[in-house]
């Protein structure tokens, strides 16, 4: 294994969807909703994007959303049949949850996300999500990376300097917003995480693979 030099006061926040994630949720759960409901995958998108955006800013509760999307969609499915639908269309990347675990307790852990009323609930009482010292999730907030303000946010829950802290993001837009907010950006894909928990401990300056004592 590489050996890091310590480097004191770096912290680390991430992304949850494409990073916690394997894909994006959006995806899934739109393909899911497509075959489930029988209709066109196509469509079920268009509508779906153009509504999401109310849900990520708090505008809209979920079940509003799925009245809109009911009736775009000529469906007449009841709200706690989507729900439950929506909230199993997450596959969870597992050799991220656990990295997650062996981050030293020194290092301060955040989560940005832009995300959904009722699917963030879900996160905030997942046990290992215990280990991030701030969640900010868009639709509580009222604003959407890669905005000023969602990074504003994060960088306050972490009391830390921006520029001690990585942010990790499976969008290349998103890692510009964060740079530009003072953070230091590292781009993910699932497909290559080995090679991410290299960049990590380097920026950390510990082994990531190793569990924490």
């Amino acid at each position: 294994m590489t050996a890091h030099p310590a480097t004191p006061g770096r912290h680390v926040a991430f992304d949850w969807g494409g990073v916690f994630t394997i894909g994006t949720f959006d995806g899934r759960s739109t393909a899911r909703m497509s075959e489930r409901y029988e209709r066109d995958v196509a469509d079920v998108r268009r509508h779906y994007f153009a509504l999401v955006h109310h849900l990520e800013v708090g505008e809209w509760t979920l079940e509003r959303f799925w009245d809109e999307m009911n009736a775009r969609l000529s469906l007449q499915v009841p709200f706690e049949d989507f729900r439950t639908l929506y909230l199993a269309s997450v596959a969870h990347n597992e050799p991220m949850y656990a990295l997650l675990s062996r981050l030293p307790r020194t290092v301060r852990v955040g989560l940005l996300s832009n995300n959904y009323p009722v699917v963030s609930d879900e996160l905030r009482r997942d046990p290992a999500f215990a280990r991030f010292d701030t969640l900010v999730f868009s639709n509580e907030l009222g604003h959407k990376k890669p905005a000023p303000e969602a990074f504003a946010a994060l960088a306050s829950g972490l009391a830390v300097p921006t520029e001690t802290v990585a942010f990790v993001d499976d969008v290349h837009e998103n890692i510009e917003a964060a740079r530009r907010a003072g953070f230091h950006g590292l781009l993910y894909h699932h497909e290559r995480h080995d090679s991410f928990e290299d960049e990590l401990s380097a920026w950390l300056g510990v082994d990531v693979r190793l569990a924490i004592a």
